[in-house]
């Protein structure tokens, strides 16, 4: 403290000092000016300054030490609250915090213990529906077995969606990226429908002049399920157009019918959850997660999706594949 004290006040003491040297130097140079005499008052004055600086140095320091004191205690003060109610809110704050963060734990574990149970209740569903669909196959009746084989699909598409919807939440976990053909794999999904579209009359016509892309086959096959499905369920006896290309670097796969279309209105709110049709509203078929499921699972595999469509006139869907230079992109995430 007295270093510090020194050093804030050297101007002073230098400026003394140096008034001490200047008289000191004029005395010895004129010699009509006792020298004696000089050093005496000088004596004295720097005696009266040293004990103005030691009077000063405690007076000062004593205010400093307060000062310093006084802002210690406000800013504990900022800290710590200042009364009992205050400090009686905090606690309560903190043990609503501690409660709000337990909650939140166990409602995220019910939830996870929910969706493992949902998952393992639908693959067990699945058994005794292969085994139904087994015994529908040797019904001798046609239209019976086209009507039971119809309600079949429908009750394993709901299942398959309702799986896909469960698992979409860790949908970049079960990304396998490979090449993937797309004739196959259309196939496989179109004979998949087929007892349906036989119901219904409708046909496919394909033109895949782009075959294979880079996708994650599971999850590619759930997209263009989901796709067929729709055209199939709102198409009247027609041929739906299945078509690849090559446009600016990019495979696209188009996927056009003749159905019924989808309103102008309706279009910027189709990808959303539960959103169903404002025009076709009492058709209790739609569930409105078939093309949201669709958008999540594209989003993650970095496929665009884009929907034109005119009621009355039919539905294209066109699905853009990232370049085959961007494949780093989806497997660094």
């Amino acid at each position: 403290m007295i270093k510090l004290y020194i050093l804030e006040r050297k101007s002073w003491i230098a400026f003394i000092l140096f008034t001490h040297i200047v008289i000191l130097f004029i005395a010895y140079v004129d010699s009509s000016i006792p020298l004696q005499s000089y050093l005496y008052i000088v004596f004295l004055v720097t005696i009266f300054f040293s004990l103005f600086v030691i009077f000063r140095y405690f007076k000062e320091t004593k205010f400093y030490k307060q000062l310093s004191e006084t802002e210690i205690s406000n800013l504990i003060e900022e800290v710590q609250p200042t009364s009992s109610f205050e400090k009686i809110v905090k606690e309560k704050l903190e043990e609503q915090e501690v409660q709000l963060k337990s909650l939140i734990t166990k409602q995220k574990s019910m939830l996870e213990q929910e969706q493992d149970e949902l998952l393992s209740w639908v693959h067990e569903v699945k058994t005794p529906l292969t085994s139904l669909h087994l015994l529908i196959e040797r019904i001798e009746d046609t239209q019976l077995k086209s009507q039971l084989t119809y309600e079949w699909l429908r009750v394993h598409l709901l299942l398959d969606q309702q799986i896909h919807q469960k698992r979409i939440t860790f949908i970049e976990n079960d990304l396998f990226m490979e090449k993937v053909n797309l004739q196959q794999t259309i196939h496989q999904e179109i004979k998949f429908l087929q007892s349906w579209c036989f119901q219904k009359g409708i046909g496919f016509d394909l033109d895949l002049k782009e075959a294979d892309v880079i996708s994650d086959g599971k999850w590619l096959g759930f997209i263009i399920r989901q796709l067929l499905t729709n055209a199939v369920k709102y198409s009247r006896h027609d041929d739906i157009f299945i078509k690849s290309d090559l446009y600016d670097g990019h495979i696209r796969l188009i996927i056009s019918d003749k159905g019924q279309g989808i309103d102008v209105k309706d279009l910027p709110r189709i990808f959303e959850k539960g959103f169903t049709s404002t025009t076709n509203h009492q058709n209790h078929q739609s569930t409105g997660m078939g093309l949201y499921l669709t958008k999540k699972a594209a989003d993650s595999l970095h496929i665009n999706v884009k929907v034109r469509s005119k009621v009355e006139a039919g539905t294209t869907v066109v699905l853009t594949f990232p370049k085959r230079n961007e494949f780093t992109l989806i497997r660094s995430k």
